[in-house]
């Protein structure tokens, strides 16, 4: 089936001083500014979806997401997605989100909260000090209503189970998921059929448990492969968008939509890397 191809682009944090798996406030708005400069439109995941199952998505398209949900994309990056009327999605870890009132953000009068790098956050997570590094329920819910950014799962505790216990594997993963679906029900009012696996990581198995449990549209962190119409849905490809500039971002997003660069850059990086997926 033919069509054009729809770049997923990958991001975790949005905080000043960059670091592991970050992008500046000042390159995130240079990138935003260059989708909307030329005319870009960043998809719902209901339209990326129907693109991929029936085609029809403007011929500039991206699908622009999130993991983890780091506190950072409140205080910078949703701000900076409504002064370009932008929309994202996030992946949240339901296991790591809690209460509280929402907390300052980029435009507004009160000091900004710190927003720790990303080995910080991991270290903050591991002694039970998730709040200072992940949203709230209320952010979230905020987010929502602003029409800025639409939730998924990415488990409850974004385990590897696969390292940790592999005998038991999917018995855990079963819990996960049945834990995150049923937090984003309690808190959200519903749960998608949408899962974006942890660090990547997937098998037959883990692929066999999500479509038991409910979730039809599997995100992944392979990179070299075209999310087109008539591609499968349950291994969705996303790139990592570096700390860098809209110019050197809108580069390698023309590239992954051509429709004769994509499967030759795709097919050079795959042998480059030793990987043996296709797409």
């Amino acid at each position: 089936m033919a069509g054009n191809i729809v770049p997923v682009l990958m991001y975790h944090h949005v905080r000043p001083g960059g670091g592991m798996i970050t992008t500046t406030p000042e390159h995130f708005e240079d990138q935003l500014r260059w989708l909307a400069r030329r005319g870009y439109t960043a998809l719902s995941t209901a339209e990326f979806i129907r693109h991929v199952r029936h085609g029809g998505a403007p011929r500039r398209s991206v699908l622009i997401t999130f993991d983890d949900g780091y506190l950072d994309n409140w205080v910078y990056a949703a701000p900076l997605l409504r002064r370009y009327h932008m929309r994202a999605t996030i992946f949240l870890v339901t296991g790591w989100v809690g209460q509280g009132p929402v907390r300052p953000c980029l435009g507004g009068p009160d000091p900004l909260p710190e927003t720790p790098e990303h080995r910080e956050c991991e270290r903050r997570i591991a002694q039970g000090r998730a709040d200072e590094a992940i949203l709230r329920w209320s952010e979230v819910r905020a987010l929502q209503d602003q029409g800025t950014v639409e939730f998924h799962s990415h488990t409850h505790t974004h385990t590897r189970w696969d390292l940790l216990d592999a005998d038991n594997k999917n018995a855990h993963m079963r819990d996960e998921l049945a834990q995150s679906r049923a937090c984003l029900r309690e808190q959200l009012g519903e749960v998608s059929d949408q899962l974006c696996w942890p660090q990547g990581y997937f098998d037959a198995d883990y692929v066999r448990i999500a479509h038991e449990a409910g979730f039809q549209h599997l995100y992944t962190t392979r990179a070299f492969g075209r999310n087109r119409p008539g591609s499968d849905l349950a291994s969705i490809y996303r790139f990592a968008v570096r700390d860098t500039t809209g110019a050197s971002l809108g580069r390698r997003i023309q590239v992954a939509a051509h429709p004769l660069l994509a499967p030759a850059f795709n097919t050079w990086k795959r042998w480059k890397k030793g990987l043996s997926y296709v797409g």
